[in-house]
């Protein structure tokens, strides 16, 4: 990819938005970033980000639903998610202590193991985008925006 681009780390909440509410205020935005992203093909996610999604979804869909969400997710958002989801492998490797670190800064467990994956996986990228930018400002080494502040 050209270095140039604005590679972004998504957190769940988009996604979440954007299969579950479709009423949501943020909607037309968060669809707007959703599909700036997906045409230029600059998204990447965590393989925690995609567990937790189908966590979540798992009270509305059935079984055949929710394994063709983990199959064909990133094909359906055209991001990039890391380390590859495959079922047949364990998580990477975690690392307590700065999991601990970031639970000790008020941080939930899902954020703190997804930050833990992105620093290992996805390095390279310095933007994240999410609607609950405050939660990560002091726990994400990079840049936090909203899909809206990222759009302007």
């Amino acid at each position: 990819m050209d270095a140039k681009q604005n590679l972004v780390l998504i957190d769940t909440n988009i996604f979440v938005i954007d299969l579950r509410y479709k009423r949501d205020v943020c909607y037309k935005t968060n669809q707007a970033f959703l599909d700036k992203i997906a045409n230029k093909k600059t998204g990447f996610t965590t393989i925690i980000n995609l567990l937790e999604l189908c966590g979540i979804l798992s009270f509305n869909l059935n079984e055949k639903q929710l394994t063709e969400l983990w199959f064909y997710f990133q094909d359906r958002y055209r991001v990039t998610v890391l380390p590859v989801p495959d079922l047949g492998t364990n998580l990477p490797a975690i690392r307590i202590k700065e999991i601990f670190n970031l639970l000790k800064n008020r941080t939930s467990l899902g954020d703190a193991l997804m930050v833990s994956v992105a620093k290992s996986h996805l390095a390279f990228i310095s933007t994240m985008v999410t609607w609950d930018n405050l939660h990560f400002e002091n726990i994400f080494p990079g840049t936090v925006l909203t899909p809206e502040k990222f759009l302007q």
